[in-house]
């Protein structure tokens, strides 16, 4: 009998594998980020990468200066205007990062069962015996039988370039250990990572501090992402750091969990970051490969649950290389979406991979065709249990909007917003379909200048699952009068017609403020 009525209920069934994958406007809920470097550089190939569905552009700092940086940004400007598609800006920090440095850049092999020497004194040449590296401390945290990886992609990709190592002894300032794998390191950079030690330097880096100050505030970064995150306190002290700078003040700040230690103190982590980066290549090292998957989970529901934007990494790492994911990364793709990932980043599948636009339009697809099996009913009682009563004002009015939608299969919900808040909460409740956040500019002045808010606030929703941003005009502001709300909600509707989104008949949701009431209305479209 159960087994019957379980077949009824199951949202998969086998004809909808044999339909092909229909194209759609917005071609995922989920969002793709991507990071910028050697292969995706030109305004031509960020074009393509655009098209195919990224929308928020990364750039990493661990590798190149502030000026290739800045040539890279200036390309996407271009590519941004030529397909006219919205993009958002993450400066990725460096951090705390243990580096082995390779000054002459010659490939240096290492032989299984072999001792290697890592030593803080960087006169010395590296070899295939001795391994300079940028940090004096290392031979006071490891002990005999620590496990120490190094390798050039280490965060990014294939791993048939990193070595092993155990801690064999600590001898004053060098750390002499065995070699656990033959490999051959190329490069003239490669990073390092002691498993499970406490690594004691600042999670914002001197150099950290001088690229925000100077490319992030240039460049109005909408984005932070904080390598290393290992306590609240990190995010605290960067969003002071940010504050400070003024233009920076609006930032949001992604917190990156990369190590057990920040796994520790996740829950007030994430009360503090305005979203979390789980950075699975480190993580895959700190952590014994079978819980990787626990603590995605776990994570992914944390974040889910407080609205706050969650994102992953290293999901398709053959493609580097290659045209097609293998299968298992593709199933690691569908798995995130269904976890309730908000967004799927991309590191050296985009930076240095040969296929960055088939990438991005690869898992764009695989997203899609997940997304129309999530089970958007049971993870909405979920939520509502969670949130509990009394709910706040916002928040009830948003579970309400989605709720209308999927009972009356709206098209699309409209949400007019001026802070972002409403929009993001609205996608909290993962809606089945998108949400046009219309975003309100604001009129603010610093004593010195008037100017509009709301570009920061429509950028910074391009990686939350399910929105998708518009400014509104700000010749309109829309609090004045129930007739401009009007007129800017026709000019969403238009766009949702153009963008194939909404059609005649159609049902939408609207959700806004009208004087200090939040309005909830269901809209049936004519002809």
């Amino acid at each position: 009998m159960h087994s019957n009525h379980l077949l009824l209920e199951e949202p998969i069934r086998m004809a909808s594998i044999l339909e092909p994958s229909k194209s759609n406007f917005f071609p995922a809920m989920t969002k793709i980020v991507g990071t910028l470097g050697p292969r995706s550089r030109s305004v031509e190939v960020i074009s393509g990468c655009l098209n195919a569905g990224m929308s928020v552009a990364r750039f990493d700092f661990s590798w190149g200066d502030a000026d290739y940086h800045q040539e890279t940004l200036e390309n996407l400007r271009a590519a941004i205007k030529k397909t006219r598609k919205l993009c958002a800006v993450m400066l990725d920090t460096v951090g705390p990062e243990l580096q082995v440095v390779n000054k002459s850049g010659k490939a240096i092999s290492l032989e299984v069962d072999g001792i290697v020497t890592l030593t803080p004194d960087q006169g010395q040449e590296a070899s295939s015996q001795v391994l300079p590296i940028n940090f004096d401390g290392l031979s006071k945290v490891v002990k005999k039988g620590d496990t120490i990886f190094i390798g050039q992609y280490l965060f990014t990709g294939s791993e048939t370039t990193s070595v092993w190592l155990e801690v064999d002894e600590v001898k004053d300032e060098d750390v002499l250990c065995v070699i656990k794998n033959s490999t051959t390191l190329a490069g003239s950079l490669f990073t390092l990572h002691a498993s499970q030690i406490h690594i004691d330097l600042p999670t914002l880096s001197a150099q950290d501090r001088e690229v925000i100050s100077t490319w992030g505030v240039e460049n109005k970064i909408d984005f932070l992402s904080l390598s290393y995150t290992r306590h609240a306190e990190d995010v605290r002290e960067a969003r002071e750091f940010l504050s400070k700078l003024g233009d920076l003040s609006q930032t949001h700040i992604f917190a990156k969990i990369e190590n057990v230690e920040g796994l520790t103190h996740f829950d007030e982590i994430l009360q503090e970051a305005d979203g979390i980066i789980l950075s699975r290549g480190n993580l895959g090292i700190d952590l014994p490969p079978e819980k990787v998957f626990l603590f995605q989970k776990a994570a992914m529901h944390k974040c889910n649950m407080a609205g706050k934007p969650a994102v992953i990494t290293r999901v398709v790492d053959s493609m580097t290389d290659n045209l097609r994911p293998t299968r298992a990364e593709a199933t690691d793709v569908a798995n995130a979406v269904l976890d309730g990932t908000d967004a799927i980043l991309l590191g050296a599948e985009t930076l240095r991979g040969l296929y960055p636009v088939e990438c991005i339009s690869i898992v764009g697809k695989i997203c899609a065709e997940s997304e129309k099996v999530f089970n958007q009913d049971l993870y909405f009682k979920k939520t509502v249990k969670f949130v509990g009563e009394p709910m706040t004002h916002l928040e009830s009015i948003a579970s309400t909007a989605v709720r209308a939608a999927i009972k009356v299969k709206a098209s699309v919900i409209i949400c007019f917003t001026s802070s972002g808040r409403a929009a993001r909460l609205i996608a909290k409740y993962r809606p089945t379909m998108p949400v046009l956040s219309v975003v309100i500019p604001r009129l603010k002045t610093n004593q010195l200048k008037w100017s509009f808010s709301g570009a920061f606030e429509a950028r910074q929703s391009l990686i939350v699952r399910g929105l998708f941003p518009m400014l509104a005009d700000p010749r309109h502001p829309a609090e004045s009068t129930n007739a401009t709300n009007e007129s800017v909600l026709k000019v969403a509707l238009d766009h949702g017609k153009a963008s194939g989104v909404v059609k005649s008949h159609d049902r939408v949701v609207v959700c806004q403020k009208v004087g200090d009431a939040s309005v909830v209305k269901i809209i049936e479209l004519e002809d």
